[in-house]
């Protein structure tokens, strides 16, 4: 399937999400995505959710899922790629409208059982507005209890013929997941298909393929090995965390291109988790390096939080 066949499925379908492939379908929810597959065939009315969006879209991913597979539907579960905040937003108010396991590696466990918090993202990074506002966004652990339990050791929970690949870097337990029949790739964030730390290539989603977003990237060796581990796969369709799906020619010079020149292309030049990385078990984070300084990026941040407050004011002022 090429784009231009997806883009005409896409003509009659809800405006709200989209047709990454035969029986996969995304919605951008503000900034990131997440994805429904059906299990099984293409028209199968059992199907598996994939990441949980930020808070407060609960009802959005509801009333996506009743578009696709009928009223009353629920997934036969809830895979995360990662439990970062705007993957896992929305878990838990969909929990109270659907009584499903969650599955996750078990190196994410820890930040979905209450035992982590995350290593704290780095503003110092560069490259826009959303790594500036970064220190703003939650690194605090969930508490699933026995609702979310770890991938088994074959096999992909409710979705047979794709397979779970453990792509960490970005986080300790990331994961992507491929479906061999048609190289149908979903990479998560280890690596998307916008640049991610600018607000204007966020809100544009001009299509570019880029490193995983550098803000909570932790572990930038282990990232660059997971976004060749996915060259090496040979995907044909990629849907990412961030960022529109692309297809074929249209990635594929750009996605090896990234995997040769991934300490130029990805990595910062400046930032907490360059120079060393975050160290995690399965008890979760263990060691996370000092801070770096840079007065200009400080002085930005000081910027940021001004024009954030003042726009918090004037928001309640209108009010």
């Amino acid at each position: 399937m090429d784009e231009t066949q997806v883009n005409n499925q896409n003509k009659n379908t809800s405006s709200s999400y989209f047709e990454v492939a035969p029986g996969v379908w995304g919605m951008k929810i503000v900034f990131v995505n997440i994805y429904m597959i059906a299990s099984g065939s293409p028209d199968s009315k059992k199907w598996v959710l994939v990441d949980a969006g930020l808070p407060h879209s609960a009802n959005k991913i509801k009333e996506m899922a009743e578009e696709l597979f009928g009223t009353g539907t629920k997934p036969e579960n809830i895979i995360l790629t990662h439990g970062h905040f705007d993957h896992r937003g929305s878990l838990q108010d969909l929990l109270k409208i659907w009584d499903v396991p969650v599955y996750a590696h078990y190196l994410e466990l820890p930040y979905l059982t209450g035992l982590s918090a995350y290593p704290p993202a780095d503003p110092f990074v560069g490259g826009g507005l959303m790594s500036l506002t970064s220190w703003l966004f939650p690194n605090k652990p969930l508490n699933l209890r026995d609702k979310v339990h770890a991938f088994p050791e074959e096999g992909t929970p409710g979705l047979p013929g794709w397979r779970i690949v453990h792509t960490p870097g970005h986080a300790p337990g990331h994961i992507s997941l491929f479906r061999e029949s048609d190289h149908v790739l979903i990479a998560g964030d280890a690596f998307v298909t916008t640049v991610q730390e600018s607000a204007i290539s966020v809100m544009t989603q001009k299509k570019i393929i880029s490193g995983p977003p550098k803000y909570f990237t932790s572990d930038w060796k282990a990232a660059g090995v997971s976004v060749r581990k996915l060259i090496g796969l040979h995907p044909q369709i990629v849907a990412t965390g961030h960022g529109k799906p692309m297809f074929g020619k249209e990635f594929k010079h750009a996605l090896q291109h990234l995997g040769r020149n991934f300490a130029e292309e990805a990595v910062p030049a400046h930032g907490r988790y360059v120079k060393e990385p975050a160290q995690s078990d399965i008890e979760g984070v263990k060691y996370v390096p000092p801070a770096v300084n840079n007065p200009v990026i400080t002085a930005s941040l000081i910027g940021a939080a001004a024009l954030i407050a003042f726009a918090v004011v004037v928001g309640v002022y209108k009010k």
